[in-house]
């Protein structure tokens, strides 16, 4: 408060209200190799239609990947995906009057706005790298050549009638464009499934964009950007503008003196599209030259899980290593999970280690095992599962990971964190036709003693999750899910509520006051089954003048956890008829 020189009155405020919040626990977390999508990019999916969208439908090179990210889905509806490529991939191309034009790797909206001004011979560039982009053919349409006249069956007069039917009138001059005095600016684009790849009917008109401009300043009422090139940037799920420049031969984007357009506005009746021939009155064309790089090898997986480590820039809960290879896995838990150490790692074995394995699959599941290593933040399925993948119409196996962080993810949602997402309550894996192999009970022995989690199929209740053990070696209260993520959670709150206590005094007040903060929490915490018993201790018994005077702050946190029953023992016992069950009752 400042110190006042003359009588006055001087109001303010301090905020004590400062609680423990809640935290995610349920954001699922994959990289990998897909048909379609931007690359090396986080994407927030929250349904299998939107993973779709936005990564293409599987093959049998990206199925299991595909599979593993549905899956989880099906339980719960939060899930990031990053998507690499081979540095072989290309994006599909089409130059000036339907030309090839040079084929290129652009990964994403940052990589294309470095890349765009270097582009020469491209009109329109697929959004992202695939051969998937091959079955795309795009086309642009002005006044001029929507008024035009073609040629009776041609193929100028069958797009000039797709553009028709598309829309509802001819383009013209925008208001924008008008009010500065030009006219002619606005144009028509449509992208076409030319081979059906993407909807499975050749032909098919997939995305139009009305009335965009040729004006690179151009504006819409609502004062975004109608410039031809932002809209396809910022609106489009399929295409980039390459260079301007190739939409005509009589360059689209100049006015009359042949002047680019800057940032100030043109009185110029801007040039129609080239009328040397019927289509070049519709400029554009099928795509080629995209080529698929999605067989990923380590490397460029654990460069795309690379964009899960900073825990300050991205939230993750439950990071899924898919169909990845142990050398992968182990990179995730060592250089992720175990060092983020606010989520938990869940691998599978390889896929040759029990699928057609015969008789080995205990000796390789060890083996995988011990490849990657021992980590509280880390959970090991036993099997994969045999699926049905109705794009393809065709039975697949698919790792178990997207399964296991689904059942987390969904008893989050039922009951909390701190709750064991195994057992026939909260277990039961959906969309499964049967595991890669069915576990003895000795070989469930074995398993568990590793710290693998086996699925069982008991008769009548489907495929349960029969485990809920971390990867740690150590017997510990932390070798069980239930308790590792019961102080993820603990961790992560009282550590966010903590930040309030940054740059303050180190006094009583203070301590007083973080006691106060996080004893209603873990309070609430304990009312819901979470731990059975707690005590905070912030004082100067463990702060003491060298932690002062050090610049910190010490507040110690007990906590007993709540632990899920893994072994049950039922006695029976028979007794005479004349005997009373007080006199044997223990």
């Amino acid at each position: 408060m400042p110190f006042q020189v003359s009588p006055g009155i001087v109001v303010t405020e301090r905020d004590l209200t400062t609680v423990v919040p809640n935290v995610a626990t349920s954001i699922g977390a994959i990289a990998g190799g897909f048909q379609w999508g931007p690359v090396l990019e986080r994407t927030s999916i929250t349904n299998e239609n939107d993973l779709v969208r936005y990564f293409g439908k599987p093959d049998d090179t990206t199925a299991e990947w595909f599979l593993t990210a549905a899956n989880f889905l099906g339980y719960s509806n939060n899930l990031l995906v990053v998507r690499n490529v081979l540095t072989s991939a290309r994006n599909s191309v089409v130059g000036d009057g339907g030309t090839a034009g040079t084929a290129l790797q652009v990964h994403n909206g940052l990589d294309y706005d470095s890349k765009v001004s270097a582009m020469s011979d491209q009109m329109f560039v697929a959004k992202y790298p695939g051969a998937l982009g091959n079955s795309l053919k795009v086309h642009a349409i002005d006044g001029h050549g929507w008024a035009a006249t073609m040629t009776v069956g041609s193929d100028a007069e069958k797009l000039q009638k797709i553009f028709k039917s598309s829309f509802d009138r001819a383009p013209g001059t925008s208001t924008d464009v008008a009010t500065a005095g030009g006219s002619d600016d606005e144009m028509h684009v449509i992208v076409i499934d030319e081979f059906g790849l993407w909807t499975g009917m050749p032909g098919e008109v997939i995305e139009t964009h009305g009335f965009i401009s040729k004006a690179l300043d151009g504006r819409r009422i609502d004062g975004s950007s109608s410039y031809i090139g932002s809209v396809l940037r910022n609106e489009s799920d399929y295409i980039w503008l390459g260079a301007a420049s190739e939409l005509a031969d009589s360059s689209v984007i100049v006015d009359d003196s042949g002047v680019l357009p800057g940032t100030t506005k043109f009185g110029a009746t801007f040039r129609s599209f080239d009328s040397a021939n019927e289509l070049h009155k519709m400029p554009g064309g099928s795509m080629t030259g995209g080529v698929d790089g999605n067989a990923l090898t380590d490397s460029e997986l654990q460069a795309a899980y690379v964009l899960y480590q900073n825990p300050d820039v991205v939230d993750v809960s439950l990071v899924m290593a898919g169909p990845a290879s142990t050398v992968t896995g182990r990179y995730i838990i060592d250089n992720i999970t175990s060092t983020r150490k606010d989520c938990i790692a869940l691998v599978s074995p390889n896929k040759a280690s029990v699928v057609h394995a015969g008789n080995g699959q205990l000796a390789a599941l060890e083996t995988d095992n011990t490849a990657l290593g021992s980590s509280s933040y880390a959970v090991m399925d036993g099997a994969w599962k045999y699926q049905y993948d109705r794009y393809n119409d065709v039975f697949r196996y698919a790792p178990m990971n997207g399964d296991i962080a689904g059942l987390c993810a969904r008893t989050d949602y039922t009951n909390d964190a701190w709750w064991s997402p195994a057992g026939f309550n909260r277990g039961t894996i959906k969309n499964i036709v049967r595991t890669s192999w069915e576990p003895t009970t000795a070989d469930r022995d074995v398993m568990y003693q590793l710290g693998i989690n086996p699925l069982a199929t008991p008769r009548g209740s489907g495929v349960i999750l029969y485990g809920d053990k971390t990867m740690l070696s150590v017997p510990s209260a932390f070798d069980r899910i239930n308790v590792r993520r019961l102080f993820i959670v603990l961790e992560k709150a009282i550590a966010i509520a903590a930040k309030s206590m940054l740059f303050e005094f180190n006094d009583e007040f203070t301590r007083s006051q973080f006691v106060n903060i996080v004893t209603p929490f873990l309070r609430n915490v304990q009312g819901r089954r979470g731990i059975t018993d707690f005590k905070v201790i912030c004082d100067s018994t463990n702060n003491t003048g060298q932690v002062i005077d050090t610049n910190n702050f010490v507040g110690d946190i007990f906590i007993k956890p709540t632990r899920s029953i893994n072994f049950i023992q039922l006695n029976f016992i028979a007794a005479r008829t004349d005997v009373s069950f007080s006199e044997i009752g223990g």
